[in-house]
Parts: structure tokens; C-alpha cells; sequence
């Protein structure tokens, strides 16, 4: 019997709607496919892995004089049938007493032919062979398969599929720019078929990048979600996706099955893995990325040891199920995509072993935090640059860290959930999520139940830290007191950190004497636990208090006494003890000393990112550039400080920014910005209850009776009431020319100029902006803890602010402020 061929021109289907995207990755396969004979694009389920192949095929066709044929094997549920669904989709009947491989190879020997294996990741094996044979028969032949992992076969390039591009996180753009970004595009084509007429717009181009973004830029996930316009918006959509398999459960008819649902799509990888995949695959939810340590530690057991993670791991990888991250610290990194994490959650809550996962995933996180951040700061032996490597794993972990504290506070576990805490309190810190910390804080010192005495004691000092990052002093003062009777009472640890919070309180209050004798209370108590670095740093405080004091050669010597215990011992300590000397430089007009200590200390902080203290030594470094004349290492310098204070939460850190912004512009004769500045660091200060230095007040009037004598006295006062509307934010973009009110424009007031006080007067009459904010909160009904839980302050924050409203009012009731609030909202803006 002889052998019939039949090959026309490809069988390649007509598109069912617009192809949108890819672009890049197009012609990336395209130049690929030029070189390569066997290209496997590889992907979990719904990431567009068949739609590509197929437009790929369309666009490089015409290079292949025998066409493209596309061979969908997804229904093909025995591997034997691979190799007849191949043969009769290229029209190659069986020969009698021939085998069907050999009579296929001989067909295809002398065509210049793409062949499209589509869908062979449930018979991969039966794919391979035969692609592995017809390669080696057919030199003309091009393979493109598609499939959830690589076929392993000779000659192979896997291409992994990526998600369609998605706007930057940190950006937000116009509508006009976002609708150029391709999952953004997919959607809004799509819903444009569901609902004619469906545009982009600023009303609802948060929603859709939002849902694009949680639905991980999967292809079959976006059509899902546009189908849903017909009935929802935009807005409700994101809202909704928190379940997105039950809102994502119907789709197109004619899909296949595994299509036609998001749980289908997944459903249908799950099931073609081993037991032990599985197992694997559901408790690596709980992770929010994970290294390889991470894996073995909280997933193995009796069902899966751990030196079989690995190999498990790797084939989750292979699948398409897990994605391989950026390496951090020398480890590589892996995580989940949302919707795999989700339906994978959703396993593991079916296993039954959902709470031993996590209480693994919380217990290995509390060991290594704890390790780490005992060592991080500790200088000796490893070196510091590995104890900075150690601690920047916590950073990169804190989102698993909140899953862990989330589950020691779902089981009222105050001392697991306390130790958590002590471990992020640096952390914290040091990336700007201060106020994250204070919440957490608190919601396990209200826990009952017992907590040994030594860790209560450090919780509540280190939450006194906390405090002190947020200028709220009455809190630092009562914690840390608080902290100290503990540690007193139960003879523990910890007296040393208590003193010296009291002691700084002391200081930012005026009151020296006391704060001294704080000091040397803490270098005494240091000296009784034995500890040299919390010794140092005590007199590395007693110092600053010193220098404060004006008797700078005797801060140089306190200083040079705690550097002396520091050294070797605390890398942190030695940087703020640098940054101490910087301080004593610039008092005594040593610029060069003190930009050289201030760089020194910049460059410890910069190797562990601690942000706010880089933000404190480029102020410095922009403070002393200013006196010396350099106006652009002011700029720079003071920029990147600016913008890190603000990015991190450091209300009087941007404040003081705001001041030497002022005197920046005054050196470049722009007083009228000066003033507008000057107006909005007043206001700021005044927000977190800060009094000005007796150097900070001269300079003030020194700048504003320049602005007075140089644009009259009525704009000058005018100008401080611009300012003194301002937001932190929109001052900052002011202060660095990045917005509002840049050099030659107009800054719109965000109250009238005539109620913001001129600086002459005495307390001003108006609300700041947190004022009003609160008046309003107020007005609402709520007491001062709502404020504060609405604000995300302390309760005795929310109770100053309260009282300075009432001052300023000249109310006496909650009652009188809840109507003036109302006859505000209905009477012109005032």
C-alpha cells in the first residue's frame, strides 16, 4: 500500500476575536525560530500559551512552503493515540506491516513544515518521542509545543510564557498611556465585545489595573473578568476577586473545558501532578515567597522528606506551577502567582492540615528572625557585610512575617506574637513601617494570658522605641516606664533600653539634667547585664545630651568613650555614634569633619537601608553644605533626604527637610518660595507637637523679615499662609520642584490666605490640615480611640489633637464641634 500524503497549505484556525499584545515577545520566537528546530512554550494554565503559538505560526507561515499544521492533543487521554492524532491531522495514513513513526517520518523527510503540538504536558513523554524521532528524520521540520512543562527532548528551547505587561506598581498613569499596557488593553478590548461602548477612563482605571494586577496579567483570568461587565463595573470586579474562582465561573462555551473556567484551568495542572507535588504545591501557600531552606523547613514530613523537596520543587518549577524569583542574600527566591496561591490555599484548607502548616511556616520564622536580628547588628565574626545579608532576609521576608503574626494573633498567642514583634521592631525602623509596628504591638500586649516578665519588659520598651519614631513622647515615656518596672520588678534584662528612651524624652523636653542623669542610670545599667554594646549605646546618648548641653569638648570625649565599647561589638551603634560626631563637627563650624563623619556613618546605613537614618545623615551632609556655600550638594542631598522621610512616615524628619529647603531657596533669592516653605515646615512641626530650637527660631526670622523687606509684609504673611495649607506631599513636591508650585507658578491654597495666622500673632486660630481631618472624625461621632484606629495613631495622640482643636475653637463640647463641622460643609469653603 503506498503512502498518501495529502499536505496543503497548513490547517492553522481563523483567530475568534483580535490578538492583542505581545508584540516583543513575538518577534523575540520569531528571531528564535530562525535557529532553533524544537521551541516549547512553556506556562500555567490560562497565561495564553496557544494563542501565541498559533499567532507566531501565522506570522513566520510564509518562510514554510508546506505550511503550518497545529495538532490539539488536549483530548487525547492516551499517550498511545499521540502519534495517529499527529498522522491524521497531516492527512499520513498507516501503511500495512510498517510502523505509523516510520511511515510519518518519510512523509514529512522533504517538507519545509511547521508542526504545533498543542496542549502535551498530560502525554509529554509520548510528545517527546516522537518529536525527538521526527527531528532527527526530518531536517526541514520546525516544532512549536505548548505545554506545562518541557518536553526534555534534544535541541529544545523552552520559552516560559510571562503574564501581559502591567503598569508599574509605583505609578500611576493617565488613562491614555495606561491603555497602552497590554493586560490593561486585553481587558478593555474584551469588555468593549461585552458591553459596546466600554472606554478607559479616570473613572475606572484604578479598578482595572487593579484587577489586572490581582489576577496576575494571566490572559484567561482578564477575558474572564471583562465578560463580567455586563453585569458589574470595573470597581465591583476588584472588589469581588477576593473569590475569584466562584466570580471567574463561566466563560466561553466553545472553549475547551479546561478553558472555560479559571478553576477548570487550574483544576486541570493540579490533577496531572504526583501525590507528592501536590501535597508540596498546597503548603507552599502559606509562604509569600520562600527560598529552598524555607521549603524544607515548613513542608516536609512523614509524607515528604526533606531531601526530597528539591526534586519535588524543581518539577513544580518544570510545570509551571511555581515561578523562580530573583535571587536575594545568595539564596534563590520562588513564589507563587495570586491565583495559584489562592486555589493552592484553598487545598490546603480541604487537607486538614491548613493550622500545622502555618503554625510550622510562624515557628521557622520566629527561630531564624530571632537569630538574625541578635546578629545583625553585631560586628565580629562573620563579617558585617554577611550580618547585613542575614538581616535583609528579614526585609525581604516581612510579608511572610505578617502572615505569621496573623496567625499567632488568630490564636491569642501574646508571647509567640511579642517575640515576633521584638524580632521586627528593627525592621520596622528601619524601612519606614513604623506605624505597622505600633499596631502590632499593641494587639498583643491587650491579649491576655501569661507572658514570661522578660519578654513583656522588651515589648514594651521596644514599643516605647516605636513610639519615639512618631514624635508621640507621652507614649514613649509611659512604655518605656512601664517597661522599666518590669524589668526592675522580676530582675530581667532590658533596664539599659528603658533609661534611655526616658533619657531622650527628657532631652527633647528641655529638661538636661534630668536626661543626663537618665543617661548615666542607662550606662549603669548596661554595665550591671554585662553588656557592652547596650553600654555604648547609653553613652553615646549621655553624649548627645551632653553636646545639646553646648559643652562640646566634653561630647567629643563621651562620644569618642562610646565609639571606643561600640566598635567591635555593634555596627549600628557606631554609626550613630558617627553620626554624633558629625553633629559636634558642624557646632564647632569643622565642615569638612563633619561632611566626613556624616558620609562614614551614610555608608554603614546604606548597607542595611535603614531609611530614616540615611535620611538624618544626608540632612546633615545638606545642612553643612549650605553653610559652606555648595548649593547642589545641598540640592541633592537634601532631595533624596526629603523624599525618604516622607516615604517613610517621619512627620518631623520632613519638617525639618521643609526648613532647610527654605534657606536653600532663600540662597537662591527665591523668597517667595522660601516663605511658602518656612509656612508649610510651621505647620508640620506644630502637627507633631515640636518646639523649634532657639537656632531654628532666629533663622526663621531671619528668613522672614527678608521676605518682608524684599516683597512687603502682606505678601510675605500671605506666602507662610500658602504654605501653611499645604500637605506634607504637596510641600515636598514644591521643595523639590517636582509639581506644585514650581519657580514661576502659583501655589493654590488649601485654605483661605486671610485664616492662616500671620507669624506675628500668637497661637493661630485656624485648624492644620490633621486638624481638620480630625474635626471631621468628630463630627462623625467617633471617641478618641476610633480616631486613632481610623488614623492609625495612639489614643493619646488622638487626645492632644482634640484638646488644641477645642483651644483653638474656643469649644467645650463634641456636640459644638459637630455642628460647626456641618455648617462648614454647607456654607462656603472657609
Amino acid at each position: 500500500m503506498t503512502t498518501e500524503t495529502a499536505l496543503r497549505d497548513g490547517n492553522l484556525p481563523a483567530e475568534p476575536n483580535s490578538f492583542v499584545g505581545r508584540e516583543r515577545d513575538l518577534a523575540e520566537l520569531a528571531r528564535l525560530l530562525s535557529d532553533v528546530r524544537a521551541l516549547t512554550l512553556c506556562g500555567p494554565g490560562g497565561i495564553g500559551k496557544t494563542r501565541l503559538a498559533v499567532r507566531l505560526a501565522c506570522d513566520i507561515v510564509p518562510g514554510f512552503p508546506d505550511g503550518a499544521w497545529l495538532v490539539e492533543l488536549a483530548d487525547t487521554e492516551d499517550a498511545a493515540l499521540v502519534l495517529r492524532r499527529v498522522a491524521a491531522a497531516l492527512g499520513v495514513r498507516e501503511e500495512p506491516d510498517r510502523p505509523l513513526a516510520e511511515t510519518l517520518t518519510e512523509a514529512l523527510r522533504p517538507r519545509l513544515l511547521l508542526l504545533i503540538l498543542d496542549t502535551c504536558e498530560h502525554v509529554v513523554d509520548a510528545c517527546a518521542a516522537l518529536v525527538q524521532q521526527l527531528l532527527a528524520g526530518c531536517p526541514g521540520l520546525r516544532v512549536i509545543a505548548t505545554s506545562r512543562e518541557p518536553l526534555r527532548v534534544r535541541g529544545e528551547t523552552v520559552w516560559r510564557v510571562p503574564p501581559l505587561a502591567l503598569p508599574p506598581a509605583a505609578d500611576r498613569l493617565p488613562a491614555a498611556e495606561l491603555a497602552r499596557q497590554e493586560a490593561i488593553r486585553l481587558f478593555a478590548d474584551r469588555a468593549a465585545a461585552v458591553r459596546p461602548g466600554f472606554t478607559l477612563n479616570a473613572g475606572n482605571s484604578d479598578a482595572v489595573v487593579r484587577l489586572c494586577r490581582t489576577l496576575d496579567g494571566m490572559p484567561l483570568a482578564i477575558e474572564l473578568a471583562a465578560a463580567r461587565v455586563g453585569a458589574l463595573s470595573a470597581e465591583q470586579i476588584a472588589a469581588r476577586l477576593g473569590d475569584r474562582f466562584q466570580l471567574l465561573a463561566s466563560g466561553d462555551r466553545t472553549a475547551p473545558a479546561r478553558q472555560q473556567t479559571l478553576r477548570a484551568a487550574v483544576d486541570w495542572s493540579f490533577e496531572l501532578l504526583t501525590e507528592p507535588e501536590q501535597v508540596l504545591l498546597r503548603r507552599l501557600s502559606v509562604f509569600s515567597g520562600w527560598n529552598l531552606e524555607m521549603a524544607e523547613q515548613v513542608c516536609a514530613g512523614e509524607d515528604i522528606p526533606p531531601d526530597q523537596v528539591l526534586d519535588l520543587l524543581a518539577a513544580l518549577i518544570d510545570k509551571s506551577l511555581v515561578t523562580l524569583d530573583a535571587e536575594v542574600g545568595g539564596h534563590a527566591r520562588y513564589r507563587l502567582l495570586d491565583t495559584i496561591k489562592e486555589y493552592a490555599s484553598g487545598r490546603l484548607a480541604a487537607s486538614g492540615e491548613e493550622l500545622a502548616t502555618r503554625l510550622r511556616h510562624r515557628d521557622y520564622l520566629l527561630r531564624v528572625g530571632e537569630i538574625i536580628v541578635a546578629q545583625a547588628f553585631v560586628r565580629g565574626d562573620p563579617p558585617w557585610p554577611v550580618r547585613v545579608a542575614l538581616y535583609q532576609r528579614v526585609a525581604v521576608d516581612r510579608p511572610n512575617y505578617r502572615a505569621a503574626l496573623i496567625t499567632s494573633l488568630e490564636h491569642h498567642d501574646a508571647e509567640q506574637g511579642l517575640r515576633l514583634c521584638a524580632a521586627l521592631r528593627s525592621p520596622w525602623i528601619t524601612y519606614g513601617d513604623v506605624t505597622e509596628g505600633v499596631i502590632w504591638f499593641d494587639r498583643f500586649l491587650r491579649l491576655d494570658g501569661e507572658v514570661p516578665a522578660e519578654i513583656r519588659a522588651r515589648a514594651l520598651i521596644m514599643r516605647g522605641e516605636l513610639a519615639f519614631e512618631l514624635q508621640d513622647y507621652a507614649a514613649t515615656a509611659e512604655c518605656a516606664q512601664a517597661g522599666l518596672d518590669l524589668a526592675r520588678e522580676h530582675e530581667t534584662p532590658g533596664a539599659a533600653g528603658a533609661l534611655r528612651l526616658l533619657a531622650v524624652v527628657a532631652l527633647r523636653a528641655g529638661r538636661f539634667d534630668d536626661a543626663l542623669d537618665l543617661a548615666d542610670r542607662a550606662v549603669q545599667a548596661a554595665r550591671e547585664d554585662a553588656e557592652d554594646w547596650d553600654e555604648g549605646l547609653s553613652l553615646s546618648v549621655r553624649a548627645a545630651i551632653i553636646a545639646r548641653q553646648g559643652r562640646l569638648r566634653e561630647a567629643q570625649r563621651a562620644f569618642e568613650d562610646a565609639l571606643a565599647v561600640l566598635r567591635d561589638n555593634n555596627g549600628w551603634g557606631v554609626a550613630q555614634t558617627l553620626y554624633g560626631f558629625g553633629g559636634l563637627a558642624r557646632a564647632r563650624g569643622d565642615h569638612e569633619a563633619a561632611l566626613g563623619h556624616f558620609r562614614d556613618a551614610l555608608a554603614l546605613y546604606r548597607e542595611i537601608d535603614a531609611r530614616p537614618e540615611i535620611a538624618r545623615c544626608l540632612a546633615g551632609i545638606g545642612w553643612v553644605a549650605l553653610s559652606q556655600g555648595d548649593l547642589d550638594l545641598a540640592q541633592s542631598s537634601l532631595t533624596e533626604s526629603l523624599q525618604l522621610s516622607l516615604a517613610t512616615g517621619q512627620r518631623l524628619a520632613v519638617a525639618r527637610g521643609l526648613e532647610a529647603f527654605a534657606v536653600l531657596a532663600a540662597a537662591r533669592a527665591d523668597l517667595a518660595r522660601a516663605a511658602r516653605l518656612q509656612g508649610a515646615a510651621l505647620t508640620l512641626q506644630e502637627t507633631v507637637g515640636h518646639v523649634p530650637s532657639p537656632l531654628a527660631r532666629s533663622r526663621l526670622g531671619s528668613l522672614v523679615e527678608a521676605a518682608r523687606r524684599e516683597l512687603g509684609a502682606p505678601a510675605a504673611d500671605g506666602l507662610l499662609a500658602e504654605g501653611a495649607g499645604l500637605t506634607a506631599d504637596e510641600a515636598v513636591r514644591l521643595a523639590t520642584g517636582s509639581g506644585v508650585g514650581e519657580l514661576g507658578g502659583t501655589v493654590r491654597p488649601a485654605v483661605p490666605l486671610q485664616a492662616a495666622p500671620p507669624l506675628s500673632s500668637g497661637p493661630p486660630s485656624t485648624l492644620t490640615a490633621r486638624e481638620r481631618e480630625i474635626a471631621a472624625l468628630i463630627a462623625r461621632g467617633l471617641s478618641n480611640r476610633g480616631i486613632a484606629d481610623e488614623l492609625v495613631i495612639s489614643p493619646a495622640t488622638a487626645a492632644r489633637h482634640v484638646a488644641n482643636i477645642f483651644t483653638k475653637l474656643g469649644f467645650t463640647s463634641r456636640a459644638q464641634l459637630a455642628a460647626w463641622a456641618a455648617q462648614r460643609e454647607s456654607g462656603p469653603p472657609g
